[in-house]
């Protein structure tokens, strides 16, 4: 839910523990194409803002802006053998995107708090249908893994339509199959309340702040079935949420709400204590 041109580039940390991630195919015929599977504790990066990405961070995944990100860029990161996963807002109208006049405005709603950013009409898959999946054709075409749709849980906001609890899980499972269809790898975006129901078609979660709002307890089914979590937190310090987050099989980062190259990995090994030889000692 976080807006492109409000956004600055920033400085990046590091990272640094390499964990397994299983690449296998979807149920089904032998043909089927093959979906990316993360399995808990993939490392990844998170960078919407600032030009360019910073693929220098040693990490197994990405995700970047749909948009934004020149296809080179997913070719750069594929030949460090990382995976590449495309951001995209699903259920909100952003003014600012290239395909903005295609939205009437009988789907567009309130705003969400984002400036040039209103939520959409979820129930109207007529017009809202082919909109996102010529997005994900697009994903594909510049050769992402994946795909990361955001605004996901419009029914928990106050978004200027009546929309049910069903109408986010009709609208959820639409994405998550349209995604499957084009051999696309899909992340549940927060939602927290909707999990048990949507994990079996989703391939990993994406969760903002679940420890500052004491929510992260609601994630545990993906890391359970084998499915990577992969969470932040804006307002939290590592030292306060890595060792809960970590104990769940998260991976966890501090970012910056701009989301810009900036990161603080909870999986970035302590710094070794320093020993003084006998006889010296070590000013602080």
């Amino acid at each position: 839910m976080v807006r492109n041109a409000a956004r600055a580039a920033c400085a990046l940390s590091v990272v640094a523990v390499v964990t397994t991630t299983v690449f296998s195919g979807r149920a089904g015929a032998a043909d089927a194409p093959t979906i990316w599977h993360p399995t808990p504790r993939t490392t990844w990066q998170w960078q919407l803002t600032g030009s360019p990405v910073d693929t220098s961070i040693a990490v197994q995944m990405y995700d970047v802006d749909l948009f934004d990100t020149d296809p080179a860029v997913v070719s750069v990161l594929h030949g460090q053998g990382r995976k590449s996963i495309c951001y995209m807002s699903a259920g909100t109208w952003e003014d600012w995107r290239q395909d903005a006049s295609r939205f009437p405005a009988s789907v567009i709603g309130k705003g969400n708090g984002w400036e040039g950013e209103k939520w959409l009409d979820i129930r109207n898959l007529d017009v809202l249908g082919p909109i996102i999946e010529a997005r994900m054709d697009l994903c594909k075409a510049k050769g992402f893994d994946g795909v990361e749709p955001d605004n996901v849980d419009g029914y928990a906001n106050s978004t200027g339509f009546p929309l049910s609890s069903a109408d986010q899980l009709k609208f959820n499972t639409f994405l998550a199959n349209a995604a499957h269809a084009r051999g696309l790898s899909v992340g549940l975006k927060n939602d927290l309340d909707q999990v048990k129901a949507l994990e079996p078609l989703f391939d990993w979660a994406l969760n903002e702040e679940c420890f500052r709002y004491n929510e992260c307890g609601a994630l545990t089914p993906f890391v359970e079935a084998g499915k990577a979590v992969f969470h932040v937190e804006y307002n939290r310090e590592p030292a306060a949420f890595c060792p809960t987050t970590t104990a769940l099989g998260f991976s966890s980062m501090k970012k910056k709400l701009n989301l810009d190259a900036y990161r603080i990995s909870c999986d970035v090994p302590a710094p070794p204590a320093l020993v003084a030889p006998k006889g010296l000692r070590i000013a602080r």
